[in-house]
């Protein structure tokens, strides 16, 4: 089975879905890849690298042409699915819910899909869970990011010129990223409030050292692991609980998103009104409609001194590390659809069913929706 690697075009994506490293232990299991030319270059992976791994490095067309598996980040777009052939199996996060439209070209190509975004949160698939690897350095240059736009320090600091107060942190949402978010702001000396609606969440903040705003009356959490869509009642709630610890933070990170839908609200504009001057937000759920009102993709928004910066999260921004924990979780996955190199299309299998969106040009329901 020849495996194809291709570079992605996204505007500012700088990540490649197989490290060299990862492509070696792909090889050793009797693979064969194509990698496309400088696909890696971003992530400071050489074309030479790839080579030394035992892949071959060619042209895009040629990729497409002769891969049987073609292996991305970001959906397929149309440009690729023009060169897309029948039968051929692609594999990436495809956010099929947000993108009905490329499903249904990807099935009138008669090729099949599996979506790397639609991974159940089950025990046996964590080692195969993208989201997760790549929120985790989210939740940390969220941080990093935040340190740098500031214009205060993180730690309590003693000086002969007299004493600076730790800078006051606000996470929304205590998943992935926000764990991390929490656990990076604490090593830099901030003090850290977290607030989730998922009450079981209460606990993991706080072992991290983060003070949890308690909202009663949480909706918890759904079945497949992420957090429900919050009741207007709630929501009014969660705001009154949290105002105090807003205007008052110099920092606050939101990283609530709900798969296939837009991101909730969590900060409205007349909010941002009333914080401090000099605070800032980034809202890492901007990609899908953003948590603070005023956010926008890839911009910083300035409104009444108050710094808001709207990001996809910016794995990409590491992309070095985020690629090759990609390539992990994509190299578990490969193993376990796989048998004797091939795939087994074992469609009663829980992992299998949720991610295969298009089989053979047919968009399939899984069991579980």
């Amino acid at each position: 089975m020849i495996i194809g690697i291709l570079k992605e075009t996204q505007k500012g994506e700088k990540r490649v879905s197989i490290a060299p490293r990862i492509a070696k232990q792909l090889i050793d299991k009797g693979f064969d890849l194509i990698v496309e030319e400088n696909a890696g270059e971003y992530s400071s992976f050489k074309n030479s690298d790839y080579k030394k791994a035992g892949a071959r490095i060619e042209k895009r067309g040629v990729v497409f042409k002769e891969a049987d598996v073609l292996i991305k980040i970001n959906p397929f777009n149309e440009d690729d699915l023009k060169l897309v052939n029948k039968g051929q199996i692609l594999i990436g996060q495809l956010y099929h819910k947000s993108f009905p439209d490329l499903i249904q070209k990807i099935a009138e190509q008669g090729a099949s899909a599996f979506s790397m975004d639609a991974m159940p949160r089950i025990s046996r698939a964590q080692d195969m869970d993208v989201l997760s690897s790549q929120s985790n350095l989210a939740g940390y240059k969220s941080v990093i990011l935040g340190a740098y736009e500031m214009k205060k320090i993180f730690p309590l600091m003693m000086t002969a010129a007299g004493t600076i107060k730790p800078a006051k942190v606000l996470i929304y949402g205590v998943g992935v990223a926000g764990l991390q978010a929490i656990a990076t702001a604490k090593r830099l000396g901030a003090i850290v409030k977290a607030t989730d609606i998922r009450l079981e969440t209460k606990e993991q903040a706080e072992s991290l050292g983060a003070k949890f705003i308690l909202v009663e009356g949480s909706n918890g959490e759904s079945e497949d692991g992420y957090a429900k869509e919050a009741s207007e009642d709630y929501a009014q709630r969660q705001k009154e609980a949290v105002n105090k610890s807003l205007f008052n933070a110099d920092l606050v990170i939101t990283t609530a998103g709900i798969p296939g839908k837009k991101s909730p609200l969590l900060i409205t504009e007349e909010q941002v009104l009333q914080m401090k001057n000099g605070a800032v937000i980034i809202d890492l759920a901007a990609a899908q409609g953003g948590n603070c009102e005023i956010s926008k993709l890839n911009k910083t928004v300035k409104r009444n001194g108050v710094k808001v910066i709207g990001t996809s999260i910016a794995p990409e921004s590491v992309s070095t590390n985020a690629s090759d924990l990609y390539a992990k979780n994509m190299y578990n996955f490969i193993m376990h659809l796989t048998e004797n190199n091939q795939f087994k299309w074992d469609l009663e299998e829980q992992i299998t069913d949720e991610t295969l969106i298009v089989h053979n040009g047919i968009i399939r329901q899984p069991k579980s929706e």
